[in-house]
């Protein structure tokens, strides 16, 4: 491990694994969920997706220890047909079940041609790009989202109607890198709002409204008052409501202000819902011709006319996959809030440090 002031700490994926899953298996969460949990996690961080990385296991398991979430839980199939299934999840383990739900719709992709699970009573599945980008090793296309706790107005509403709602898909390509989104449906994502909070700066007119429902650049009375935008207006507006739809509507899990924040302090599950599709290539056309064509696809994009002073035209998802190169040969630099959150946690539990995990990783700040 390196320790820098810049970077926080360098360390590599299989030591940061190993001390995720010990600190799950030492809240009771079984070692096949802490094992499919630390591989979300942890890639989300090679990734360079930091919030929604291991930074996000301490609040994880304090949901583990107050009951929310419920570590010997094992979702189960409520219905299912040909090309489609029903999770409960039952309020066990949110990435694991997640990780599961989406294989599952690989599974019926593989056989139908396309797959669609929906999950009902879960909570906080991470970043949902992972699980997107899980369909890529099948040569699939893959789509991942959920519903949230509301925190975003609806166009003329003065007030939280809708959650987030993240939507990310994954497209496999042939010579080029795959082609992958992950996006909430707000104009930004709140971590920078709570960071510009945090430093007493004022923000952009399009971030924040106020209680009043007027745009604000004043983020000091977030989240008590007051609603994040949707990003691109109705756009973004729209693309929270078809989430809506498809992960809490037609799944049966809770919707809207019925769904309670997974970092809030109340003992009441979050039941949020999850929708996965899975859309088998192979089924369509040949990979070879499809994968072909997203080489000339993403060509024509990057050899398109630049502007003055740009270099490169990125494609959707590319820096990501750049990161998660060089963290395989470097290891993961983890930003100081990432570090002290898993400081953090062990010291929550009294974990001890183990030979397989780095020592000043483990051990809280004297």
């Amino acid at each position: 491990m390196e320790t820098t002031p810049a970077t926080g700490v360098r360390v590599a994926p299989q030591d940061l694994t190993a001390f995720c899953i010990a600190a799950m298996r030492a809240s009771g969460v079984c070692e096949d969920d802490a094992r499919l949990t630390a591989e979300v996690l942890v890639t989300t961080d090679m990734l360079g997706t930091f919030t929604h990385g291991t930074r996000q296991l301490r609040g994880l398991l304090k949901n583990v220890r107050t009951g929310r979430i419920d570590p010997t839980a094992t979702a189960e199939v409520a219905g299912e047909g040909p090309a489609w299934a029903m999770i409960d999840a039952r309020n066990a383990m949110p990435p694991a079940v997640a990780y599961r739900a989406m294989e599952l719709a690989m599974r019926k992709a593989k056989a139908s041609g396309i797959g669609f699970v929906g999950v009902r009573h879960a909570s906080h599945f991470g970043a949902a790009g992972f699980y997107a980008n899980m369909a890529l090793k099948d040569d699939m296309i893959g789509l991942a989202m959920c519903n949230v706790d509301p925190c975003m107005i609806a166009p003329g509403a003065r007030g939280k109607v809708l959650g987030t709602n993240p939507i990310a898909y994954a497209a496999p390509a042939g010579e080029e890198p795959p082609v992958s989104l992950d996006i909430a449906t707000s104009a930004v994502a709140a971590t920078k709002i709570f960071a510009a909070k945090a430093l007493g700066k004022r923000i952009p007119e399009n971030w924040l409204v106020d209680e009043h429902g007027m745009p604000t650049t004043d983020p000091s009375q977030y989240p008590e008052k007051g609603a994040q935008l949707p990003m691109a207006g109705h756009k973004g507006y729209g693309l929270a409501v078809l989430v809506e739809v498809l992960a809490g509507v037609l799944t049966g899990a809770s919707l809207l202000s019925q769904i309670k924040s997974w970092v809030a302090d109340t003992l009441e599950p979050t039941d949020e819902g999850y929708a996965f599709i899975a859309i088998d290539v192979a089924a369509m056309m040949p990979v070879a011709e499809f994968k072909g064509r997203m080489d000339g696809m993403i060509r024509e994009i990057k050899v398109a006319p630049k502007v003055q002073g740009v270099d490169r035209i990125y494609l959707p998802g590319e820096m990501e996959w750049e990161r998660r190169h060089a963290a395989l040969v470097d290891g993961i630099a983890l930003p100081p809030d990432v570090v002290a959150s898993l400081r953090g946690l062990a010291s929550d539990i009294g974990l001890d440090p183990l030979d397989s995990v780095d020592h000043d990783l483990l051990s809280p700040d004297p």
